[in-house]
């Protein structure tokens, strides 16, 4: 296997790590407003996610990161023809941020509540945007010969990706809704598992719509991934009846990985199809940096990697335990 093919499935893994862990991120991000019957019950639903949301982000940034610098041509087509969605999310996960760190600092209620939607609206938003850039990764977007994006942002609209989005979305929010199932106790509990049972017959057709669209509008093969996504996500529904949150919970996080393998594997060996012509689509070769390039990544990837993987766990170890209302709440 060559280093090209290496980095593309490097950049595939990062994703991949980035939709496990900002996927229930924003799952719970989009539930805040509705899960606590108070302040305080809200404000435990935000310390669930608090030790954790800023490093989930690193991910984002390693795999945008390691786009850069493996694939530039990828990168630059990506960034100039995807701008709107990538400047709306930018924005959004800004405010998420500042409202996650300004919530607790207000004492007047209306600025909590105002703070609880932005949250909400910084975390719905990067869900569905996810969905539409991938849906259009695989579904194939306007590229020219020189590998310039010459479409509009009514292109990256289409209906395959909106489904895609729909999905992304309602999968990360029962993904939320079974985090808070596992992370927290009393009342906030019971509605969390209350929610996600609800969310599920949505989510789940979704997913079916997606995949659906994918056979009738691209050229793609789906293959056995997206039903192995299918079946995971189908399992949640007996296993939340079962009480089995953390088994569910699980099998969601699987339905995601399948999901996203299903999408990279398709591209391979392509990262931005073209449907102009698809002799003129980006690959792993066309788009790459140097092999002498590629060979000293690979050496930084080796060393940096294991080292966030680390701290990741061990912060997610740190914070391990149930968040309650009577639990000392920082944010």
């Amino acid at each position: 296997m060559d280093l090209h093919s290496i980095w593309f499935i490097f950049i595939a893994l990062l994703f991949t790590i980035l939709f496990l862990l900002e996927g229930f991120d924003f799952g719970t991000g989009i539930l805040l407003p509705f899960m606590g019957s108070d302040d305080r019950e809200r404000r435990s639903v935000i310390n669930t996610i608090g030790p954790f949301w800023l490093g989930n982000e690193v991910w984002l940034v390693s795999a945008g990161g390691a786009m850069f610098a493996a694939f530039p041509g990828w990168y630059a087509s990506l960034l100039s023809g995807f701008y709107p969605l990538f400047l709306l999310m930018l924005l959004s996960l800004i405010f998420r941020g500042a409202a996650f760190e300004f919530r607790s600092k207000f004492s007047n209620p209306a600025l909590k509540r105002v703070s609880e939607w932005i949250i909400f609206g910084g975390s719905l938003v990067p869900a569905l945007l996810w969905g539409v850039i991938l849906s259009n990764f695989i579904g194939g977007v306007p590229v020219d010969a020189s590998g310039n994006y010459t479409g509009a942002l009514s292109n990256l609209l289409n209906p395959f990706a909106l489904a895609g989005g729909a999905a992304s979305a309602l999968t990360f929010t029962l993904y939320g809704a079974l985090f808070l199932s596992l992370k927290t106790s009393g009342s906030v509990k019971e509605r969390a598992v209350g929610i996600a049972k609800k969310l599920w017959a949505p989510a789940t057709l979704s997913l079916m719509v997606c995949i659906a669209c994918s056979v009738t509008v691209t050229s793609i093969k789906p293959g056995i991934l997206p039903l192995l996504s299918l079946l995971s996500l189908a399992a949640v529904l007996l296993l939340l009846q079962k009480n089995r949150s953390g088994v569910a919970f699980i099998m969601t996080a699987l339905a995601i990985i399948f999901s996203a393998l299903a999408i990279f594997t398709n591209l391979y060996p392509r990262v931005l199809v073209s449907n102009l012509n698809p002799a003129w689509s980006l690959t792993i070769y066309n788009a790459s940096s140097s092999e002498y390039t590629l060979g000293i990544l690979t050496v930084v990837a080796l060393i940096f990697t294991p080292l966030v993987i680390i701290a990741q766990c061990w912060s997610y170890w740190v914070f391990r335990e149930r968040v309650s209302t009577d639990s000392e709440l920082e944010y």
